[in-house]
């Protein structure tokens, strides 16, 4: 059976399912606490959109070396979750078409965004998979 388009209803379920704190919870918008990490997720339906994001540092903090080092994981450590750069800040986040998402690429999404942010300056990665290896 196919499971059903995912939707901000879908989503606002399975954040209240696995956040340990939420502090927004508006439909398209919801920012919480999961893994002692601060994630935000934001949707678009009418464009099928849908982010999770972390900040991870502020640009301007960052050597040379870090940036690569950053870039490096995206490609074989990072698996579905990439580090990003808007603003001033370096986040972790998730972009995925958001209908064709299901439930437990969500939970996976938010594991390895929280992940790559906990693992900056280490290890780089979002889980102990690598791809690759």
């Amino acid at each position: 059976m196919i499971a059903p388009a995912m939707n901000n209803h879908r989503l606002g379920s399975l954040i209240q399912e696995h956040a340990d704190q939420i502090y927004d919870n508006t439909p398209g918008y919801w920012k919480f606490e999961f893994k002692d990490r601060a994630l935000v997720v934001m949707t678009d339906e009418a464009h099928n959109r849908m982010r999770i994001i972390t900040p991870v540092a502020e640009v301007t903090e960052l050597a040379d070396e870090i940036w690569l080092m950053c870039m490096s994981a995206n490609f074989d450590r990072a698996l579905d979750a990439r580090y990003a750069v808007s603003g001033d800040y370096l986040w972790s986040a998730f972009i995925h078409p958001l209908q064709q998402l299901d439930d437990g690429q969500f939970v996976d999404a938010i594991e390895q965004v929280a992940t790559l942010a906990e693992n900056f300056g280490t290890s780089f990665s979002s889980s102990d998979l690598v791809f690759g290896s």
